[in-house]
């Protein structure tokens, strides 16, 4: 296929693309769940802000009509439906497409949940791709709504920017899931490590992995947004864009501090589990070690030879017995003052 062909990429979807469009300055506030994109182009005014936000990316011939809207590049229409593009900027003068990770936790299967989220904003508006239905916008909605802080009464840059944020501050209450499931490991660790404590380890290292691939290159990202010359970004925005660099550096200090912790935890299982089997080997010794001589008595008088002169004797069978425990103790005794026991 030519290079810009739409082609979506990603978890195969069913079910309908859901268009939720708002509109809003200083004064007014009007929110909306349309039909098609020509519904949602109805809000756009040069005197307001219109953000129209996008669930769903598995039906091209929606982001087809929005690219001809908003005049999009066909290759940024194109990363848009490739689910598995790279944080990444591109500012094309007009408007900026960003590409970022939106990570959540789901506490039902234990597991982080990532998507790919899409943001294009230009002068008067913020259109934003994401690929399903949910997200950690709700916040910002309600500030929206109720004219809360000074979002309304600032561009669509400053609302592209808090969308930012509101990814990246997520990015800490996952790590702080992720936290409280490490500390649980290491309770397990030190008191029975098992297969499955392993399996967890290793699926931890995994999501690690990942979140290092999803936040190193964001830092790039807020980096090139915070050094923009772009007429789209206020001077104004730019002390906000440095907080979110911060943060996005705080979050790359916590992954690879929990990298660390679970190397060091993958060290203590292989020890606690090596450990584990020397004692049990050294149980096995010391029991055999006992036997050696009983077993070297047992044999001599297993012979049965027809001139052994105890073999006649009424007391031989219980002398015998005797000498074996009398020999047995005395080892347990001396493994003991040599504390091998």
């Amino acid at each position: 296929m030519p290079p810009g062909t739409i082609v979506h990429v990603g978890e195969q979807r069913h079910e309908p693309v859901k268009l939720s469009v708002i509109k809003y300055d200083a004064a007014d506030f009007q929110e909306k769940t349309v039909a098609t994109v020509e519904a949602a182009l109805s809000f756009r005014s040069k005197s307001s802000v219109m953000w129209l936000n996008i669930d769903g990316v598995h039906q091209p011939e929606i982001i087809e009509q929005v690219a001809k809207s908003f005049g999009l590049h066909p290759l940024v229409a194109e990363d848009i439906a490739s689910t598995g593009q790279r944080p990444k900027l591109e500012d094309f003068d007009d408007y900026i497409f960003v590409v970022l990770r939106m990570l959540r936790f789901d506490g039902n299967e234990n597991e982080t949940k990532t998507e790919q989220m899409s943001i294009i904003f230009g002068r008067d508006f913020v259109v934003s791709f994401q690929e399903r239905e949910g997200d950690v916008f709700d916040h910002i909605r309600e500030r929206l709504r109720n004219n809360k802080g000074r979002i309304r009464k600032l561009g669509a840059d400053y609302l592209a920017y808090s969308l930012i944020d509101s990814i990246v501050d997520n990015y800490f209450m996952v790590l702080e899931k992720l936290g409280e499931t490490i500390e649980d490991i290491e309770d397990r660790l030190v008191a029975n490590p098992t297969s499955e404590t392993l399996q967890t380890i290793h699926d931890l290292k995994r999501e690690m992995i990942f979140l290092r691939k999803s936040v190193w290159p964001l830092r790039e990202v807020i980096n090139r947004l915070e050094r923009s010359e772009s007429a789209l970004i206020n001077k104004s925005t730019f002390v906000y864009l440095r907080d979110v660099y911060d943060h996005t550096i705080q979050v790359m200090d916590a992954v690879e501090t929990f990298r660390d912790i679970l190397s060091g935890m993958l060290d203590i299982y292989l020890s606690s589990v090596s450990n584990r089997m020397n004692e049990v080997m050294k149980v096995l010794t010391v029991i055999a070690t006992i036997f050696i001589p009983l077993t070297f008595v047992a044999g001599i008088y297993g012979m049965n030879f027809r001139y052994m002169p105890e073999l006649e004797q009424t007391w031989s069978y219980p002398a015998v017995l005797v000498l074996m425990l009398v020999v047995a103790l005395l080892m347990v005794v001396y493994f003991r003052r040599k504390k091998w026991i």
